[in-house]
């Protein structure tokens, strides 16, 4: 459902005193769109307007988005500030959109991690963490008078739930609409949300569907099943996996199908139009949509998932393969579910479906507006589907039937079958579990927020929904994170008793990771001002009171890799290169099989930092026990990405991540902000500042919406997303533009022409330099090593005062002439690379693109 854009409803609803008013003001607006609001959309707005607390725990397709504008347009209405949440902001930036649409740009603004738009506005929409750390931050005094939580069903999630249960607690004042299609029984949560409001709160539950669903289990092949539901009419169809690999093989095993006609084939190319697509998974993408079929999963690119949400939207796609990724929130039209299993792994072990993760993903089936009923299939298992073709191969002959040998399932195969399928249907969603964490950044804004400190976390430890034991668990936590940060002397108690900060903490500024004060203790391991001060004068890479690598920033890059969480993909393919590695120098040296197997266990992937970081891990916690409660986890991904001098593709084909370069993006992007957050500015240098900044670009040349789009919706502009355009993202911004940044890149360039250089490979250099050629390389080289033994590739050799950079007259020839200066063991820097930059063409790429024109003795 789209209301008609051209209706504005802020005007109308501004300045009425009465709810009937109100309400009646709304449903006359709803209808002039051709719109009549269902018995639970009218029950929960009359609540809402009365005042009171509302749950909504109604199916999908039953209305919740317009009872969320119902909301704010009450809350427009008496002057009070509203705030939209959701999970994730692909959903935040829809809401955003739509609401613009619906209440006028001036009156709505969206705040993330990253930044803020138009953040005074009256209606905000934001994720579930934005409001649960202003509600730690300001307590009951939060500007939020109204809170609107779209898939609520997140308080129940281990990791995130915490974020939608610290509103709850703390915004006393606030008026609370809770939705979701999968809540369960919620009378415990209501009944605390009125003692704590005092508000009424309403639960508006076990309503109809609109769009009923019809249920079916499948005992035919997939590819058959798809078949028979693209025949009978019943597409689009969501064909469900549970793992990326199996969404992308069965994606790739319909392409030889005939899934679209050639009008609707027509059709997609014409509205994906200039979309750029990468090399690799890019490339496999734009062959499978331009057949009707689409890929849908967590390890896409952003772009790459808007795309084929957007593909779905204007139902241009008639099957789409992923992971349940697509029940989340997003608007998505689909006919039919398919799913091909009703077994999943939890990351511990592989199990059945839950009745709510069940009952979300099918409630997907079903458009309301476009289908009179929904499908959902249930895939039968392989070997159930054989024994049942055997079975109606032997037909009614009881001798063909007692020699039927039936298929056993897998050794270890977590069976489901019919009556599996049957009881998730009828069985109601489990009953919300909390999942209340403290973590160091929670402390930090409840000290921020001054008052009884002590107070302040004593009631969100103890007053909260988790049981007794859990909350002693709680307790200690919180005095163990207070500890470690008056430690890290981020607190200190003042002469009155009352906790305070001892530095005032920037805007952005967040202990975002539960190691992060750790982290900052680790920083002044390395001596960090006469670090900072050396390199900036002299350049002196020296190592740090014999500790770290030698390379300042890079080891405070290190540090910050230690703390995230890991990109297991990256991890296990670089473990991958390193024991394929070892292998082979095992085999050189003679060492035997079994000898091979068992050196192999100790090979992982590189780990910089690890003795240092592991002991100071130790020392530190034996002050602070809590800190065990978290695995220190060193890596190299952003190092190991900027050492070897690769672009993003580059490193994605090195690695084969290509079914996982969303995985990568985002870790790089989290990195990005953790190292512009988390490292104090006086501990920044410049050749660290230039590694976040080449960083941060990076991310944003490779999907800007990650960085960018947040900024982009100061202005939206509705045409971009209107049916008749071609659906091709914004542009991100030069990659030039940022100067730091882009002369990393430059760097970046010609010191990977340095790397071959030393291992003497004119071969490879000629791959990086045609139109300089192998042989040229090949002269150079002899020249070079007739004078020196070796070549450095050290963090001296790809300083910044190794290049050397003449941008004298780019404004009118659009050229750096630089020059790359080669690191001799004699120290006489008498060799360098001579090349030009292309800025024209480096913004086309969102690269550096360069000429080598000259290697040659200065």
């Amino acid at each position: 459902m789209r209301l008609d854009d051209r209706i504005r409803l802020d005007e109308r609803v501004r300045g009425l005193d009465s709810p009937d008013d109100v309400f009646d003001v709304f449903v006359e607006w709803v209808e002039e769109s051709g719109i009549s609001l269902y018995p639970a959309q009218e029950e929960s707005l009359i609540g809402i307007v009365s005042g009171a607390n509302v749950i909504v725990s109604t199916p999908t397709g039953t209305g919740k988005s317009l009872i969320a504008v119902g909301a704010h347009a009450a809350a427009l209405a008496e002057g009070r500030r509203t705030f939209y949440t959701a999970p994730i902001k692909a959903l935040v930036s829809e809401k955003f959109f739509a609401l613009a649409d619906t209440f006028g740009a001036e009156n709505v603004g969206m705040m993330t991690g990253d930044s803020q738009v138009n953040a005074d506005a009256p209606i905000i929409c934001c994720t579930a963490e934005i409001l649960a750390n202003l509600a730690l931050r300001l307590g009951p005094d939060a500007p939020v008078d109204q809170v609107v939580m779209d898939e609520f069903h997140f308080y129940a999630d281990p990791d995130r739930g915490w974020a939608w249960q610290v509103p709850l607690l703390l915004l006393e004042r606030a008026q609370f609409i809770l939705m979701s299609a999968t809540l369960g029984d919620v009378s415990g949560i209501a009944d605390d949300l009125s003692r704590r409001t005092h508000r009424e709160t309403v639960a508006v539950t076990g309503v109809e569907r609109p769009v009923p669903l019809d249920y079916d289990y499948a005992l035919t092949p997939v590819h058959e099943t798809i078949a028979e539901l693209l025949d009978a009419g019943k597409a689009p169809v969501y064909v469900v996996h549970f793992s990326q690999k199996d969404a992308l093989e069965r994606a790739q095993a319909l392409a030889g199908a005939s899934v679209a006609s050639r009008e609707q084939r027509d059709a997609i190319a014409a509205a994906i139009g200039g979309f750029r697509f990468s090399s690799g998974f890019g490339q496999t993408l734009s062959r499978l949509l331009r057949l009707g079929i689409g890929v849908h999963h967590a390890g896409m690119l952003p772009k790459y998932r808007r795309l084929v949400e957007q593909l779905a939207q204007r139902g241009l796609l008639r099957v789409v393969c992923g992971t349940d990724t697509l029940g989340v929130g997003i608007n998505v039209p689909i006919r039919s579910v398919l799913l091909t299993a009703l077994t999943k792994f939890d990351g511990t072990k592989m199990r059945q479906l839950t009745a709510r993760e069940f009952h979300q993903i099918a409630g997907r089936a079903g458009r309301a507006g476009y289908d009179t009923a929904g499908t959902v299939v249930a895939q039968a298992p392989e070997h159930d589907i054989e024994n049942a073709r055997a079975v109606a191969k032997a037909g009614d002959d009881p001798k063909k039937k007692r020699k039927i040998v039936r298929k056993r399932a897998p050794e270890g195969f977590v069976s489901w079958g019919e009556p599996s399928f049957t009881r998730l249907i009828e069985a109601e969603p489990e009953t919300l579990t909390p999942h209340m964490q403290i973590t160091s950044a929670m402390i930090v804004n409840v000290i921020a927020r001054g008052g009884d400190v002590f107070g302040n976390v004593r009631t969100l430890v103890f007053d909260n929904h988790e049981p007794w034991r859990r909350q002693l668990e709680l307790a200690r936590r919180a005095l163990g994170i207070y500890r470690t940060l008056v430690t890290a002397g981020i607190v200190e108690k003042g002469s009155d008793g009352i906790p305070r900060l001892t530095v005032d903490l920037q805007p952005n500024f967040a202990l975002n990771q539960p190691l992060s004060p750790f982290a900052l203790s680790v920083f002044e391991l390395f001596s960090v001002a006469d670090d900072v001060e050396r390199s900036a004068e002299t350049g002196d890479r020296s190592e740090s009171n014999g500790l770290g690598t030698g390379d300042y920033a890079l080891d405070v890059v290190s540090v910050v890799e230690a703390t995230l969480d890991d990109p297991r993909p990256v991890l296990f393919a670089q473990q991958h290169l390193a024991r394929g590695e070892a292998i082979a120098a095992m085999k050189a040296e003679g060492i035997e099989y079994d000898e091979r197997m068992e050196l192999l266990e100790e090979v992982s992937w590189p780990k910089p930092l690890e003795g240092i970081l592991q002991q100071s891990f130790e020392v530190y916690s034996t002050s602070q026990p809590w800190v065990r409660d978290f695995e220190l986890s060193p890596k190299s991904v952003v190092r190991d990405l900027f050492e070897r001098a690769m672009t993003f593709g580059e490193y994605v084909s090195f690695y084969n991540l290509a079914r996982s370069e969303g995985v990568v993006l985002r870790y790089l992007s989290d990195a990005f902000r953790a190292l512009r957050q988390t490292v104090p500015d006086e501990a920044k240098n410049d050749e660290l500042r230039d590694v976040i900044d080449w960083l941060g670009e990076l991310v944003r040349q490779v999907d800007s919406s990650l960085l960018d789009e947040w900024e982009e919706l100061v202005h939206p502009d509705a045409t971009r997303f209107a049916e008749e355009t071609a659906i091709v993202p914004p542009a991100p911004r030069t990659v030039t533009s940022n100067r730091r940044a882009f002369g990393v890149l430059v760097r970046n360039e010609l010191f990977r022409r340095v790397q071959w250089a030393a291992l003497d490979r004119p071969d490879k250099l000629g791959e990086l330099d045609p139109e300089f050629g192998e042989d040229a390389w090949s002269q150079a080289l002899d020249g070079y090593y007739a004078e020196h033994d070796t070549m450095g590739t050290d963090a001296d050799a790809r300083s910044a005062a190794m290049l050397i950079v003449d941008e004298t007259d780019a404004a009118t020839s659009r050229l750096w002439r630089v020059r790359q200066i080669l690191s001799d063991p004699e120290g006489d820097h008498d060799w360098g690379i001579a090349a030009e930059v292309d800025l024209d063409a480096s913004d086309e790429a969102g690269t550096a693109v360069l000429r080598v024109t000259a290697v040659n003795r200065l």
